[in-house]
């Protein structure tokens, strides 16, 4: 875990005691789909008619491919992989290019513990290599973690040609604060979903909803001094709050928001830009960022920035909060924060976005629930691990079976019906 974690946070940048939860995150999907005896049973009816029995079986669907970002170099490959592989299929693992060293080495220990050859593959490459995989005849299914375009360019490239798509896309998830809410628990777990792994998440928490103007001035003077707090760092650093972002391209990206978001008029309440760690000023850090009074037309909302910004959008009552959410072109995550059960009733029975958390920041679900999000997050009707992994990695086959008794002629003539039970 140790070795995994440094490697990963060398190259990646995000911190080892991060690195550490993106390995163990993945291990629980490992550790789920040994359970996989149990999760391809079929299903079996004794006498379906006279003489007949009826059983299903889960079979696997041969070569199938994952392609994983680089912000979870060890968690979505293990989530792709180990399903796929314990279902019996033979896994072509594409990495990003920007975080390539940790899905090697996992192959190389998946060796070591006696995969056999060629089951497991890792294929390095930019475009081309997923363009070759997706059109590839062997191929027959294709999972896939990345931005929303890229996403909806793989679903529609592969099954066009008739395969099985799973494609994950991005985010813009809110976090609504009610005025009830255990405030100072909230704002922590608001700074540690927002900045945590530098907002490098589909699953951050890049939005925050106030309901009420007291709730927001509250929140507000409370996250500024928090985030006053944070310690940017080398991702060695265990300390460190978070690291560096991926690259000085991504850096500028996220830069360019900030500056957008100013220019539509929003409150820049604290400026992350500019900030530098003695010794190492060449190092692609950004500090942290606070918006206020952002507006929904803003461009700077309904786009992902995917960096350590935050957004705060005011909202008067429960309803205009849940409509924020509901309303936004993704709907990968979204949290209340509330001691009001009533309240976080009516949120889960109406908020339109696929993983819901109440006063939890973070809503990934366990290995064995499943991990997908709604509208322009996911494509295709399979999410991530879980029993959903499972059926996607598998196709179902139905075997009707009849046997003659030994030394007895069968009595039947031809039939030119439609089968019954009768």
């Amino acid at each position: 875990m140790d070795a995994l974690a440094r490697l990963l946070s060398s190259e990646h940048g995000k911190t080892v005691a991060d690195a550490r939860g993106d390995i163990q995150r993945g291990l629980d999907v490992v550790e789920f789909a040994c359970g996989v005896p149990h999760l391809v049973k079929g299903q079996y009816s004794h006498g379906a008619g006279p003489g007949i029995d009826v059983f299903s079986l889960r079979a696997p669907l041969g070569v199938v491919a994952g392609i994983t970002p680089f912000n979870f170099p060890a968690m979505i490959p293990l989530w792709m992989l180990a399903p796929a592989l314990a279902t019996g299929n033979a896994f072509i693992l594409k990495p990003s290019e920007r975080a390539p060293s940790v899905p090697v080495r996992l192959a190389e220990l998946l060796a070591e513990a006696g995969l056999p050859d060629g089951v497991l593959q890792v294929l390095h490459g930019d475009r081309v290599a997923v363009e070759a995989l997706i059109d590839h005849p062997h191929v027959k299914a294709i999972s896939f973690v990345g931005s929303s375009d890229i996403a909806q360019a793989v679903y529609a490239r592969g099954t066009a040609l008739g395969k099985r798509v799973q494609a994950m896309g991005g985010a813009k998830n809110h976090g609504i604060v009610l005025p009830d809410a255990d405030l100072d628990q909230a704002v922590s777990d608001i700074l540690g979903a927002a900045f945590g792994s530098a907002g490098e998440r589909c699953m951050a928490l890049p939005v925050v909803v106030p309901v009420g103007e007291r709730t927001a001035e509250r929140l507000r003077e409370k996250l500024v001094s928090g985030i006053a707090g944070l310690r940017v760092g080398l991702p060695g650093d265990e300390d460190a709050d978070y690291g560096p972002v991926v690259t000085a391209q991504h850096r500028a990206r996220i830069e360019s928001y900030i500056q957008m978001g100013i220019e539509e008029g929003a409150e820049l309440v604290v400026d992350g830009r500019g900030f530098t760690l003695q010794g190492h000023e060449n190092g692609f850090f950004i500090g942290p960022s606070l918006f206020d009074r952002v507006t929904p037309a803003m461009r700077s909302y309904q786009d992902e920035i995917f960096g350590p910004v935050l957004q705060m959008v005011r909202a008067e009552t429960l309803g205009e909060a849940v409509a924020l959410a509901t309303a936004h072109q993704y709907g990968n995550g979204v949290a209340i924060f509330t001691r009001d059960g009533g309240a976080a009733r009516e949120f889960v029975d109406t908020v339109e976005v696929g993983m819901v958390g109440i006063n939890v920041p973070i809503p990934v679900p366990v290995s064995y629930h499943s991990f997908g999000g709604w509208k322009r997050s996911a494509f295709g009707d399979h999410n991530q691990y879980g029993m959903d992994s499972i059926r996607f990695f598998t196709r179902t086959k139905v075997v009707t079976q009849r046997w003659p008794t030994a030394g007895v002629a069968a009595d039947r003539g031809a039939a030119f019906l439609i089968p019954t039970s009768g």
